[in-house]
């Protein structure tokens, strides 16, 4: 538990941000009053212990009063690197999700010109507003720990289920989730029989994991029957995703429109086909990842519509 040591805000872009003390901070908006508020980065933090390093590495040369790195709330106490992209904070009234981690500093960043340095793009952490309310210094900042959100990954190949091919495309899968801070709760692989592939699906979701990625069996080969199987499983549609990614794909290459995969919801799991390479599953679960988080939440009743 840490807290709050400054609530700073500037009334235009452009300039530092100043210590006020108190706040209203507005949910799926920022501080009131911020002129960054309302963009994708609505509240900025920045830990005290940060500052003060930054502070002794400048022997005390350049006055840093909080505010100057652009940070909205300066913490105290709080380690962020235990935090990943999802952590939520309590801070005051309100409750922020952890959105971004570092950024890139903007130009003419006027810290980086008399210092040569700024910490913002390496230890300023960017969130969004869940429910608004009053932050004030000396507020407690405590973090949340919702449950982990998990990712199971089913790989549709004769070749790699007969072991005639490594499954080169699940472990990218996999080790994308990971880094986004998503638990793997269950792997497998299957030949491209469609009521394999559907028994499959339905093993999987019973373990109710909040997104089953399908790699492999989208395409036009007579083999190709992952869509098929999925709609099979299918309690709901869900055909926006499944459109995302292939108005996405189609920016990389023309052969995207030749995809038939689908994206549909089994009970709390949102089921998604991928196409079965590794370059292109890497390219389409890295575009979509951030988009989900919403569904998921809806789908666990812990979101607003």
């Amino acid at each position: 538990m840490g807290t709050i040591a400054a609530v700073c805000i500037s009334e235009r872009k452009g300039t530092v941000k100043k210590d006020i003390g108190r706040c209203l901070v507005i949910k799926g908006f920022g501080l009131a009053g911020d002129a960054h508020a309302g963009s994708e980065r609505q509240v900025s933090l920045l830990p005290v212990e940060s500052i003060d390093r930054f502070r002794e590495k400048t022997e005390g040369k350049l006055e840093i009063p909080y505010g100057t790195f652009g940070e909205n709330l300066a913490t105290e106490g709080i380690d962020f690197a235990k935090c990943p992209v999802g952590t939520r904070l309590r801070c005051g009234e309100a409750l922020l999700e952890i959105t971004q981690i570092g950024k890139e500093c903007h130009t003419g960043c006027e810290i980086r010109k008399i210092a040569g340095d700024c910490i913002m793009p390496r230890e300023g952490i960017f969130a969004k507003v869940l429910e608004g309310g009053y932050v004030s210094v000396g507020d407690m900042a405590d973090i949340t720990h919702p449950r982990p959100l998990s990712v199971s990954v089913l790989t549709v190949s004769d070749r790699a289920y007969y072991g005639g091919y490594e499954d080169r495309s699940g472990a990218v899968i996999q080790d994308i989730c990971t880094a986004e801070g998503y638990t793997v709760t269950d792997t497998a692989i299957c030949s491209d029989d469609e009521d394999d592939v559907y028994n499959e699906i339905l093993r999987l979701c019973d373990g109710a994991p909040d997104i089953l990625f399908i790699t492999g069996g989208t395409g036009f080969s007579m083999r190709d029957r992952v869509p098929e199987a999925t709609m099979r499983a299918a309690d709901r549609n869900a055909p926006g995703i499944a459109e995302a990614i292939r108005a996405y794909s189609m920016t990389i290459t023309p052969h995207a429109v030749l995809s038939r995969a689908v994206s549909v919801i089994r009970g709390r799991t949102i089921v998604i086909d991928l196409p079965g390479s590794p370059k292109a599953a890497r390219e389409c679960v890295g575009h979509i990842l951030p988009m989900l988080r919403h569904g998921i939440e809806l789908l666990r009743g812990e979101a607003d519509r």
